[in-house]
């Protein structure tokens, strides 16, 4: 295969949150084709490099860009938010291979939201646990509304992407009613804003409370699950270690 292109993660869109690969692939890079607000998340670095982009719900059309521009003979890096894989555009890239059967696709992987949030979070996702996008964009609501009672009634710590937009702006309410079938209202949960940019921010709290709680597009929820407990201020789910607490804190014989 003549033409290659790199699928890259680039996790937050900081550089010292990138892999040293992603990194060295955008190097490497003749241009680099995305979303535009993830090339401005590149910032200065990749600058003299070509740039392309398109707007949201241009998935296809960038796709093709990309394609078109490895025919070229050109050295393309494909940026995708967090891990090209989940919820990005390697899928995609896959399916349209077909059309360009002298392309190559290389996958670079990338830090998604679910680990980068929890590292600010403590260690919610210590044990099992699902990610659920709420953006019915691509994926009708009762599959959304199934698979949410599905990862409660599997006890899952639940992950969820795509929490709020302002067409959609109740759905984590929505999400939240469900859930409260479940689980108990007091059940531990949190959120972060902005992880890994400017103006992040940490939210601990729970069920009943995130239910009203105001997020946004660039927020990743936290739900524990039934063993997940609040410690120093961070959601922590445990791995069911038999953890020896030392009562005789005096010293005494």
């Amino acid at each position: 295969m003549k033409n290659k292109i790199y699928i890259v993660g680039m996790g937050p869109g900081r550089e010292e949150m990138m892999t040293a690969e992603a990194n060295q692939v955008l190097e490497r890079s003749d241009v680099i084709i995305g979303y535009t607000l993830y090339l401005e998340l590149l910032g200065e670095r990749f600058k003299e490099k070509e740039r392309i982009s398109t707007p949201m719900r241009q998935e296809i059309k960038r796709c093709e860009i990309a394609f078109k521009e490895a025919e070229k003979g050109k050295n393309v890096a494909f940026v995708c938010s967090g891990d090209a894989g989940v919820y990005g555009m390697a899928s995609l890239m896959y399916e349209m291979r077909a059309q360009y059967p002298e392309t190559e696709l290389v996958v670079i992987p990338g830090i998604t939201a679910a680990i980068s949030g929890a590292a600010v979070m403590g260690a919610p996702i210590n044990h099992d646990f699902c990610v659920i996008s709420l953006s019915d964009l691509l994926t009708p609501w009762k599959k959304i509304e199934k698979r949410l009672k599905s990862a409660a009634e599997g006890d899952f710590v639940i992950v969820l992407y795509n929490p709020s937009s302002h067409r959609r702006n109740d759905y984590l309410k929505k999400a939240c009613d469900i859930l409260l079938h479940y689980m108990e209202k007091e059940r531990v949960c949190g959120y972060v804003e902005n992880i890994g940019r400017d103006g992040l921010k940490k939210v601990v709290c729970s069920l009943e409370e995130l239910r009203d709680a105001r997020v946004n597009m660039f927020t990743t929820v936290f739900i524990g699950n039934s063993e997940s407990e609040i410690i120093d201020g961070k959601l922590i789910t445990k791995r069911g270690y038999k953890v020896e607490r030392d009562t005789n804190i005096c010293g005494d014989n």
